[in-house]
């Protein structure tokens, strides 16, 4: 079976990917013990581990079959033209994942319409500092087509559940120097206080939901940063 790490896994797996051999009838749990048993730097970070199975969060009782993709995840942190992926839909909510600077104000003219009586703006911004050690540089990555589909998902059901027009929703990856915005979301709506709690909610979950990991770069070193998984993806 093909297994894929991200971010801190991957350096203790030593690989990006790798064979996994499973026997038939394996479970999703059986694969992660496997998992630690060929790579033994894994048991660090085993408890705090999350599965995909074909880009999908996976349960630890899902059955593996032949031909499967399992991708190992760490804590999360977070096409054409300018986007490594995107998607659009009817509504006009835009999701997209970018490893150039992200403008804000072209998604602000690209969400809001003349419905909307409010449109708030959140931008990420990378500081150059964390617990007292000066940063010079982030650095992220992401699973991407599970990212953006997960980006997808949470942004029309935020909408849905606030009422707003429509979401609009961008992820730097690689790096990013001091002052860069690492996301950028946009949320128009014909009411502001909708807009600015569908707002809330998407940053908030976007950081514990969404398959992205962030890597800091200090003056004296280097590592990723450790967040932790909403509670109905780590009680898989």
């Amino acid at each position: 079976m093909r297994v894929l790490f991200f971010g801190v896994l991957k350096e203790a797996a030593g690989a990006a990917e790798a064979e996994l051999e499973l026997p038939a009838g394996a479970t999703v749990e059986a694969a992660l013990e496997a998992a630690v048993s060929k790579w033994p730097e894994l048991v660090r970070h085993r408890r705090s581990t999350v599965a995909a199975v074909n880009q999908k969060y996976a349960l630890k009782t899902d059955v593996l079959r032949e031909g499967d993709e399992l991708a190992l995840l760490p804590p999360v942190s977070g096409g054409a033209g300018p986007w490594v992926e995107a998607v659009e839909d009817e509504a006009g909510h835009f999701f997209a994942l970018t490893r150039e600077r992200i403008d804000p104000e072209w998604l602000k003219a690209r969400t809001a319409q003349g419905q909307d009586g409010a449109v708030v703006v959140f931008e990420g911004i990378v500081r150059n500092q964390s617990g007292g050690r000066r940063t010079r540089y982030l650095e992220y990555e992401c699973y991407e087509g599970m990212a953006i589909r997960v980006m997808a998902e949470m942004g029309r059901a935020i909408a849905a559940k606030h009422g707003v027009s429509r979401v609009g929703m961008v992820h730097r990856l690689g790096r990013l120097e001091i002052g860069e915005a690492s996301v950028v979301i946009v949320v128009a709506s014909p009411h502001r206080q909708a807009a600015f709690d569908a707002a809330l909610e998407a940053i908030n979950r976007l950081k514990k939901e969404v398959p992205v990991w962030k890597k800091e770069h200090f003056e004296d070193g280097a590592e990723w940063v450790e967040g932790e998984w909403e509670s109905s993806i780590a009680g898989r």
